[in-house]
């Protein structure tokens, strides 16, 4: 269940990405991309166990993330999650199993040494919620510790040195998984562990899918093929973005170890949590899928918007994630934060996720060719989000919005004329407004498809009060393949605006060759700003851009402190107090409008002391998009180093800390008397 140090510490969003634009899908222009990484590692993996379980990942509900150990996880509410299962549509869709995590137990055995259900929780036993999920057509799943003891501090009873008994339980009672965790293992080798469990679940006789949750310590992929039908392959997850992206990060280059029976788990899903945009939760399912990664729904269904349920019911999607060939996607390109990431499906299409890592939107590009597909005349590219299908030349890209990801299916297609051109809506450059002054940007619409958009029209509009007006031509009868309608705008808002974030809104349609009218359409958030006064200014006294953070907030002149707002201590490195700075945790970026007046940054920083000598970070300064300085690796230890870049010209600052390579588990980092000299 729950790693010891991340039980108690959740993590939680930060801010918003305030600046820049903010974008839906579009698509762009080719970028020299490189070639699909070969499989054939994977030729080497331990043969998977031959009994015919979790021939694709596993797909369903743990209620630890949204009920963790309080009194409502009960009977009541597990048979809801089973109707609701039923009632809205995930059943269908292919959510399988109903799981049990920690707290489900007394916390003694009975006399002969049983597993005893509570009995306030489970009045009719675990049987009886076995017997209500089978009944829906569903499986149910439970949950124990490889130890002594479970995870949860209450010291419920773990299986080591009960395998057999407990797993025989289990069997009695109707379980079909059983998620087998890692706390008070007392130091026994985990492979023994796990594969004790194999044995004690096998000599049951009765079909149990066998869930590792080592969290990665002993590496399993490498060994546990044969031991279980999944791994974890990470510390837990928490609902916030840097905790997603690290673990994204960490089981992305394990794609070879991947397969029918055995698959990497990189925990549950957050999606609908409430710690996470729409966005980043679509990014979250989407990577998941394309990693064929176990989907776990970690959500309250009880409370579950429609937008939450639009997500994990996406159909699409999910088949992508379930694909019989079993293949977990492989990282094609992930060049300063834009990644492309492509599956093999069976039928020889490819699953393919433009993902943006960064705080603001950007251009996505690969090729057919560069993602494993044949040459070929065009192909028929579908949009799984937008569900909608185009033609393209070849080109595979996108405009992607902050954190976002756009994720196509594409395949070569002798019937690719019936499709409309795939065409892109596009910004060159960012849109930061200053107050008073008109900014001029130029949108494009750009034609993908191996047949011209003709009768191609465009428009921007702003919020109430703004002007916008165009430049040049907003019409064209025709953009042919790689060709792009541009258009320059000058935006005005109006005076007395506050600083922050305004959407505008480019529209563009444009007819196939069927005549068939295509509308489309992109969210552009304009960010007006002020330029840093003249002099020497402390960072922590300035406005900032956009700011996101691996735990909690961003605080101003305290360390990070923990998940809340404001719960910071004062910023100390090796002993040394400082009374201004930025408390941060790795992975973070916080961005600064610096209007190419500013010259220097500066700042001490280190490790947090209050992680009493845990933790390691990297700390960067990015000039637009030049990293202008960085550390390197430092850790608790070390104190305080300075730091300083030269930032002359740059329109944007942006302060990274990274997680040393090691995860982000304590990972409190400190700006100390960060300056900025303008």
């Amino acid at each position: 269940m729950r790693h010891p140090h991340t039980r108690t510490a959740r993590r939680t969003v930060v801010g918003a990405l305030a600046a820049g634009l903010l974008c839906t899908t579009g698509l762009a222009v080719p970028a020299v991309a490189a070639p699909a990484p070969a499989a054939s590692a994977r030729d080497s993996v331990t043969p998977t166990r031959a009994d015919g379980l979790a021939l694709t990942p596993p797909m369903g509900f743990n209620n630890w993330n949204s009920t963790n150990c309080r009194a409502e996880f009960d009977e009541a509410m597990v048979k809801g999650i089973a109707d609701l299962f039923v009632a809205k549509g995930l059943k269908d869709a292919g959510y399988q199993y109903v799981n049990l995590d920690d707290c489900w137990a007394l916390p003694a055995r009975d006399a002969n040494g049983k597993l005893v259900p509570d009995p306030v929780r489970f009045p009719g036993g675990i049987g009886a919620v076995a017997d209500y999920v089978h009944s829906k057509g569903l499986k149910l799943g439970i949950y124990t510790s490889a130890g002594t003891k479970t995870c949860n501090n209450a010291g419920f009873p773990g299986a080591l040195g009960h395998e057999y008994s407990d797993a025989q339980q289990f069997a009695d009672w109707g379980v079909d998984y059983l998620k087998y965790d890692n706390c008070n293992n007392q130091g026994v080798d985990a492979r023994l562990r796990y594969t004790t469990m194999r044995d004690a679940l096998k000599a049951t006789g009765r079909p149990i899918v066998y869930s590792i949750c080592e969290w990665g310590q002993n590496k399993p992929w490498e060994w546990a093929a044969d031991v279980g039908h999944l791994w974890r392959t990470t510390d837990d997850i928490s609902d916030n973005w840097g905790s997603m992206l690290s673990i994204l990060k960490q089981n992305l280059p394990l794609a070879p170890y991947a397969g029918p029976g055995h698959w990497n788990d990189p925990d549950m899903l957050e999606v609908g949590n409430g710690g996470m945009t729409d966005t980043e939760y679509r990014t979250h399912f989407s990577m998941w899928s394309v990693m064929a990664a176990p989907l776990l729904i970690g959500s309250d269904l009880r409370k579950a918007s429609e937008a939450t349920l639009d997500i994990l019911g996406n159909r699409e999607v999910v088949a992508v994630d379930q694909d019989p060939l079993g293949r977990q996607g492989a990282v094609v390109s992930s060049e300063d934060g834009r990644w492309v990431v492509a599956k093999e499906m069976k039928n020889g299409s490819r699953a393919v996720a433009l993902f943006n890592e960064t705080g603001s939107p950007q251009r996505i590009a690969t090729t057919a060719r560069a993602v494993g597909l044949p040459g070929a005349a065009a192909y028929t590219l579908r949009d799984l989000w937008e569900h909608r299908s185009y033609n393209t030349a070849g080109t595979i890209s996108a405009t992607v919005p902050a954190h976002g990801t756009v994720l196509v299916r594409v395949q070569p297609d002798r019937n690719w004329a019936a499709n409309p051109p795939a065409v892109e809506l596009g910004l060159d450059g960012g849109l930061l407004l200053e107050l008073g002054r008109p900014a001029t940007l130029t949108t494009t619409v750009t034609d993908l498809g191996r047949t011209p958009a003709t009768r191609v029209s465009v428009s921007l509009t702003g919020p109430a009060g703004w002007t916008v007006r165009p430049e040049s031509a907003v019409r064209a009868p025709a953009v042919p393949t790689g060709k792009a309608l541009r258009t320059r705008w000058t935006v005005t808002a109006p005076a007395g605006t506050p600083t922050g974030s305004y959407d505008l809104t480019l529209r563009a349609s444009h007819r196939s060759p069927g005549a068939v009218r295509v509308d489309s359409a992109l969210t552009l958030a304009a960010g007006v700003v002020v330029r840093p006064p003249a002099g020497t200014s402390y960072l922590s006294d300035l406005p900032w851009l956009s700011a996101a953070n691996g735990y909690g907030p961003v605080e101003r002149d305290t360390s990070n402190g923990e998940s809340a707002a404001g719960d910071g201590h004062p910023i100390t490195l090796g002993g040394v107090v400082y009374a201004k700075g930025l408390g941060v945790h790795a992975d973070s970026a916080v961005e600064f409008y610096t209007g190419a007046t500013c010259r220097t940054v500066t700042a001490d920083v280190g490790v947090d002391d209050e992680k009493d000598g845990r933790g390691t970070v990297a700390f960067e300064i990015w000039a637009d998009g030049r990293k202008a300085a960085a550390t390197g690796v430092l850790t608790n230890a070390m104190g305080a180093r300075p730091l300083s870049a030269d930032v002359t010209g740059a329109q944007v600052v942006r302060l990274v800390v990274t997680d040393g390579g090691d995860g982000i588990d304590s990972d409190h980092a400190d700006w100390a008397d960060a300056r900025l000299m303008c």
